[in-house]
């Protein structure tokens, strides 16, 4: 198929909707499918409020309809409610052409954990209004699509993730520890986005022999830093480095309310190291009954339990997901036309576009006349 994917994350940041889509394009690409993807590059941009990393695109409807029009696609894919993800709402339903979405964050209470003037129930309007007319809303974990189904959210289904069991190795874990060389143990780790809804506070608060280590950056991290200096801040990294630090730590501790599912999860469990986290979707879904770590609702209590559980267990659970089940489930879950119909609705669009071109040439009146000039007397 030709797929469109239109998303408000995409490199340079760093973050599970990023990882996933380029994840999932890749394995759809040896599969054969062909893509489109707008993203903020190349769009005039202003810096997300509170979050500069974040880049926010507006005045791209004409563009996107240009790159809709030209590429053709067979599907159309909404990853983000960001302003690119409503001007491809708006191009898709012009053209009465459906479409899909995702849910990857929980949106309102990111929003209402950076702004607290809006609340919950303003940013779930937002949301709600956003995936409407959405043909196939995707969604993480069957505990995120029950709570979306309360709130009156249609055309829910579900989209596992994928990890990269050859990156993230229990192999790569050495007697010394390797990137906590002298630490000491127990480590308790940290990875992802430093900002105020991953909740990271919890974690550093939270009473823990050894040592915490925090992998990665954001906005929050020079005042994590001066509040804990107990605690390693490490910084971004990247491939076998970031493989090695899964590896080398003892827990991983996942604080995070408002994530739908962590990625970060899976990765850690493909390295042998068992996951903490609170009991919210997410953890919930993926920990319990697993041997791979604990939740509860006191995270200490949590972190205590997923210390004693088997490294064995938690790479063979982390096996059993795969990121081309991933990416089949995704294009499964993709709403494209019937090819009959598809071919219908092309070559009536090219019929008007080449109706309009016309219609564009026809000279004005009053255009193209010559005026004879008057009679000299």
């Amino acid at each position: 198929m030709r797929i469109m994917l239109v998303t408000d994350a995409w490199d340079p940041q760093v973050n599970g909707v990023v990882r996933t889509m380029k994840r999932v394009i890749t394995e759809c690409e040896q599969m054969g499918h062909t893509w489109d993807i707008v993203s903020p590059n190349g769009f005039k941009t202003i810096p997300l409020p509170t979050y500069s990393e974040i880049k926010l695109a507006f005045g791209a409807k004409k563009v996107i309809e240009e790159r809709f029009l030209e590429f053709e696609p067979d599907a159309v894919h909404i990853a983000t409610e960001g302003p690119l993800g409503w001007a491809a709402r708006a191009v898709c339903l012009r053209h009465k052409f459906p479409y899909t979405t995702a849910y990857h964050t929980r949106f309102p209470e990111y929003i209402a954990a950076r702004f607290y003037v809006l609340r919950p129930w303003m940013g779930y309007m937002y949301v709600r209004e956003f995936h409407k007319y959405s043909g196939r809303v995707m969604v993480a974990t069957m505990s995120m699509r029950d709570e979306l189904e309360k709130r009156r959210f249609k055309n829910l289904v579900p989209w596992s993730r994928g990890v990269d069991t050859d990156l993230f190795h229990p192999a790569k874990r050495k007697d010394d520890r390797g990137p906590f060389k002298g630490m000491k143990q127990p480590i308790w780790l940290n990875v992802g986005r430093v900002a105020v809804e991953k909740n990271i506070a919890a974690f550093l608060e939270t009473e823990l022999p050894g040592t915490k280590v925090v992998v990665g950056d954001g906005p929050q991290l020079e005042s994590l830093k001066a509040k804990h200096p107990d605690v390693h801040f490490l910084g971004v990294k990247q491939g076998e480095e970031l493989g090695a630090c899964f590896a080398n730590a003892d827990c991983f501790v996942f604080p995070s309310l408002t994530d739908t599912f962590g990625l970060v999860i899976l990765e850690a469990m493909a390295a042998g190291t068992p996951v903490a986290g609170f009991n919210v979707p997410g953890p919930r879904d993926l920990i319990p009954g697993t041997g791979a770590g604990a939740v509860n609702d006191d995270l200490a209590k949590a972190c205590h339990e997923a210390l004693a559980c088997s490294r064995e267990k938690t790479r063979a659970y982390a096996e059993t997901y795969s990121w081309r089940a991933c990416a089949e489930q995704f294009v499964n879950n993709l709403e494209p036309l019937p090819v009959p119909e598809r071919r219908r609705f092309w070559k009536r669009l090219a019929r008007l576009r080449h109706a309009l071109r016309i219609r564009r040439r026809k000279p004005k009146p009053g255009e193209g006349e010559t005026k004879t000039p008057a009679k000299a007397e």
